[in-house]
């Protein structure tokens, strides 16, 4: 299966150089045999030029927020409506997960509540999870087609399922203790109130559940959108 990654941010140079970039991350991540990726660095405006040139497609996280005025934006959104209507699988994370949402009628914005940085606990309904967060945006109005499948305290859309063929989340389950150490010390500083990173650094030391959002994914994917 041939999933195409639609990287819409870079990582910085402390975590590309060490861990690579962003889309390296998710190869990681989705690590089954069966996989093959091709990356499309569409903030740089390279597009693919056909949706069937993928069997699945993946939206990255990004430091840009989907409200901005960028000339990448709208081609993206037109992108995923068409990937949208023509049901072929769509994962999208972080920036991701808002960008398909507004795609779709949604609503995102600066979250007046403020940061949710680091490892934070999610209610999935029959059980809760441990996934780093990074973000002040998020999806404050799902579209009309989604479903809230987790929720946290601070983000109550933080998982969204819009019927067997786009699954969306606001944590990242590509983030490991490495990568929220790195985002701590290049991004973190002056922007992130100092308790929220001296929490997340605390937390450095707990265990996450990735690996139950991998095999989530890894699942919604092989399944061509039966998560």
């Amino acid at each position: 299966m041939k999933i195409g990654i639609l990287q819409t941010g870079y990582a910085p140079d402390a975590i590309k150089n060490n861990q690579g970039d962003y889309d390296k991350l998710f190869h990681r991540l989705l690590d089954d045999p069966t996989f093959e990726f091709e990356t499309y660095l569409v903030l740089e405006g390279k597009f693919p030029k056909s949706i069937d040139e993928c069997d699945g497609w993946l939206v990255t996280g990004s430091k840009h927020g989907v409200y901005e005025d960028h000339a990448w934006i709208p081609p993206l959104e037109d992108l995923i409506r068409e990937i949208a209507t023509a049901q072929i699988p769509l994962v999208g994370i972080c920036f991701g997960h808002q960008i398909i949402a507004q795609a779709l009628g949604g609503h995102v914005e600066k979250f007046d509540g403020g940061w949710s940085v680091g490892l934070t606990q999610y209610d999935l309904g029959d059980r809760a999870i441990n996934l780093n967060a990074w973000h002040q945006d998020q999806v404050i109005t799902p579209p009309a087609s989604a479903k809230t499948l987790a929720s946290s305290p601070f983000c109550k859309h933080a998982v969204l399922a819009y019927g067997d063929h786009i699954y969306t989340t606001q944590p990242h389950p590509e983030f490991d203790t490495d990568v929220i150490d790195g985002l701590i010390r290049t991004r973190g500083k002056g922007v992130v109130p100092d308790d929220l990173l001296e929490q997340a650094t605390e937390n450095l030391k707990r265990p996450d559940d990735n690996g139950y959002l991998k095999q989530t994914l890894i699942s919604f994917f092989k399944n061509k959108g039966a998560a």
